[in-house]
């Protein structure tokens, strides 16, 4: 089957990205050229594609012209920005098993990762070249999560084993040893945070439950000051425990900026604030969407979540209850059609794709051509790679994301006043998603 080969001079000038997607097919006994037409563009959202294995979990350094992913196997991938364009640099392949968690230190440079053969590394840049730095969490099942402290003098692992581990360096051997919070913890760990004084944390597990600890760590912090959780924090004192009466696993947890209010989404699609300036008074919103994945704090009172719905919403607190806001993502139709000629040599040089006729229409009032030259979204080729079919059943969403979220991230701006968030899902994809824009353009978004 030879390949077909269009001429450029006068497609060119005329379509955004145009490839030949399958080089022939036979079909009711005529030859059909097959073309895929990429005009995908938004202002207001950036999309990068790094395959079809799923992001498990990604984070940028300080200028975010480095990224940091796992393509859901046992490699971390380091990425550099090249223009529009991420560059692949090093793969971090210390992991046996898949990575589960990765943090970039932004004044540190340093990157934590942690993976479900039970391990954790500390990788610091040598010249060109990432150098891993050995860590002890001593924990007998999967590592689940990782995060640094705001300071980045100690890190926190979430683990399988009903525990987190406080890790913090060991000059004298050169790794990072731990300590570990157990009690009341009787399930397993599945998200983390910090509180901004650097000693309170935030962990979520699947017992459905909460909870605020003291991570205070006398070896690397200095003595703290009463917050409102309260005064007295000796490492592993729990602080506060939450539950929403539900019975979903909470998929992450996250402090407010100022630390005064935690928010946390669960498997049972609910969005829950505790704020501890109101007597850990607890808010609890559920709608009509599926169970989010991922939530983060944009300003005091906004937060963005984003889970199976494959679409960022904006939720806000406002001190007596929980509103959902607007979808970051307004679904647009896909365009798709035929273009019939009687040779592919008779094909209009001003052939425009946005001015394609729909399925089955033809001038000669209903009669076939002899080849159908075919324009059509992504998804009838989607179909032919994964499915094995090449039905013209519509399986795309109508949004940029096609498949879960797993990972929501403050990429430009701090919790205090995001201006620019990163999703990344199980599609292969990280978008950029700019608020400033997204607020302006969107009837009823209001981030405050």
């Amino acid at each position: 089957m030879g390949e077909y080969t269009p001429n450029t001079n006068y497609l060119n000038h005329q379509i955004l990205t145009a490839r030949i997607a399958h080089s022939q097919r036979l079909f009711n006994g005529f030859t059909a050229f097959l073309f895929t037409v990429d005009k995908s563009s938004n202002s207001m959202s950036e999309k990068h594609n790094f395959g079809i294995a799923p992001v498990t979990c990604h984070s940028f350094n300080r200028d975010r012209t480095g990224l940091a992913l796992s393509l859901n196997d046992s490699n971390v991938k380091i990425y550099k920005k090249s223009g529009q364009k991420w560059q692949e640099t090093d793969t971090l392949s210390e992991h046996g098993q898949r990575v589960t968690g990765i943090d970039w230190a932004p004044d540190s440079n340093r990157i934590v990762t942690c993976s479900a053969d039970r391990n954790a590394f500390v990788w610091m840049l040598e010249g060109d070249k990432w150098k891993q730095v050995l860590v002890i969490p001593r924990i007998n099942r999967a590592a689940t999560c990782v995060k640094w402290s705001p300071k980045e003098n100690k890190f926190a692992v979430g683990s399988g084993s009903r525990l987190i581990a406080i890790c913090y360096y060991d000059v004298e051997n050169n790794w990072w040893v731990s300590r570990h919070i157990k009690k009341p913890i009787r399930s397993t760990v599945t998200c983390l945070d910090w509180h901004p004084n650097n000693v309170l944390l935030a962990a979520g597990s699947t017992d459905f439950k909460c909870r605020v600890f003291s991570g205070y760590q006398k070896e690397v912090d200095e003595k703290p000051g009463p917050s409102s959780w309260g005064s007295k924090m000796p490492f592993g004192n729990l602080m506060a425990e939450f539950s929403n009466g539900g019975g979903g696993w909470v998929h992450s947890v996250s402090f407010s900026p100022s630390g005064d209010k935690v928010a946390w989404v669960g498997h049972d699609s609910s969005v829950s604030v505790a704020d501890a300036t109101m007597g850990n008074q607890l808010m609890v919103i559920k709608e009509s969407f599926l169970p989010f994945m991922s939530i983060t704090w944009v300003t005091e009172n906004s937060m963005v979540a984003a889970g199976y719905d494959c679409n960022p919403m904006v939720f806000t607190y406002t001190g007596s209850k929980i509103n959902m806001g607007a979808k970051l993502d307004q679904p647009q139709e896909k365009q798709s059609g035929n273009i019939r000629c009687s040779s592919i040599n008779e094909m209009p040089k001003d052939w425009n794709p946005n001015c394609l006729p729909k399925n089955g229409d033809s001038e000669d009032g209903g009669e076939e051509s002899e080849i159908d030259v075919i324009a059509s979204a992504m998804n009838r080729f989607k179909n032919l790679d994964k499915k094995g079919t090449g039905s013209d059943t519509a399986t795309e969403l109508k949004t940029q994301h096609q498949n879960t979220i797993t990972q929501v991230s403050i990429h430009t701006g701090t919790k205090g006043d995001a201006s620019k968030v990163a999703t990344s899902g199980v599609d292969g994809n990280v978008i950029l998603w700019d608020l400033k824009s997204l607020e302006s353009s969107i009837q009823g978004l209001r981030i405050s």
